[in-house]
């Protein structure tokens, strides 16, 4: 590698380990100079001579964990759990927080976006519309710094998002199918800003590439409020917002539309039991099926 492309990779202001062998780099936009955490687990053992196959995830400090345990349990056991090895990658912020709520509305709400009431008192506006500039982060400037450090299979990548990030997953792949081969997308918010993102759907043309998608809600995400939230104070105001959201049955639908279309497999799965919060662990999970599986 030349020194100009060294000189085009992003600045890390910071770097550490963690659980398991896990790596984490403080990484600048080299667009904007926005810091975000990236992190990179590696599995033991030899690299295939194509490289890793990778799982990329959004909302990277709530889900890097989990994802490394479920892989450490289940790889080396692959006659039982039909699970194979491979990279988990995830795009987070230098915070020990699960989330970084301001950031991650901005970076997984795609655009045009819009602008909302703070959070919190004394904090600034809420801003959506920042998606491109996070696709442009982990294209241009995360899988180039990745290089440097292992190899990656390109025909073997998958991208997971949870709600925004599911949002963000979805419209990635209606504007860049070329992005990832397999995409998931739990829990997505498909209404969000008055649905805009079916007019992307509707013009989605996969130009010819075999793609996977995997979409998921819980089971209280439809009409029903969970049977810990009935009689609750603010039971109604949940069941209005899922008349409004339609999770479920938006993300059913839209694994329907998708699975016609030449050269896509679509489908959606409802997880038992679960809620809009608590399905997490369970789609970290099927998320590192849908790439990693050794027989599909």
């Amino acid at each position: 590698m030349d020194s100009n492309t060294f000189s085009a990779l992003p600045a890390i202001t910071a770097e550490g380990t963690g659980h398991a062998g896990l790596r984490w780099f403080d990484m600048a936009d080299t667009a904007s100079g926005a810091i975000r955490r990236v992190f990179l687990w590696l599995p033991p053992g030899e690299m295939p001579e194509a490289g890793w196959p990778t799982l990329f995830m959004t909302d990277g400090n709530a889900v890097i964990a989990t994802a490394i345990d479920a892989m450490r349990a289940q790889a080396p056991y692959p006659s039982g759990t039909n699970l194979g090895p491979g990279a988990l990658v995830a795009i987070g912020y230098p915070t020990e927080d699960a989330y970084d709520p301001f950031r991650r509305s901005w970076d997984l709400g795609p655009p045009p976006g819009a602008t909302y009431p703070p959070f919190w008192p004394g904090t600034p506006e809420v801003r959506t519309g920042g998606g491109a500039e996070l696709a442009r982060f982990i294209l241009e400037d995360v899988r180039p710094f990745l290089g440097t450090l292992t190899r990656l299979d390109p025909a073997q990548q998958g991208l997971f998002g949870h709600s925004f990030g599911g949002l963000f997953a979805l419209w990635l792949m209606f504007n860049r199918p070329d992005a990832f081969t397999h995409w998931i997308a739990a829990s997505p918010s498909i209404t969000w800003e008055d649905s805009f993102l079916l007019a992307h759907r509707d013009a989605f043309d996969p130009k010819g590439r075999q793609i996977r998608v995997h979409l998921s809600a819980g089971e209280w995400e439809g009409d029903l409020l969970a049977p810990f939230q009935r009689g609750a104070k603010d039971a109604d105001k949940r069941l209005a917002a899922k008349a409004e959201e339609r999770t479920l049955d938006a993300a059913r639908k839209m694994a329907e539309d998708l699975d016609r279309l030449p050269g896509v497999t679509a489908v959606y799965e409802t997880y038992a039991g679960e809620t809009h919060m608590s399905l997490l662990p369970v789609a970290v999970n099927r998320a590192l099926h849908w790439v990693f599986d050794l027989r599909s």
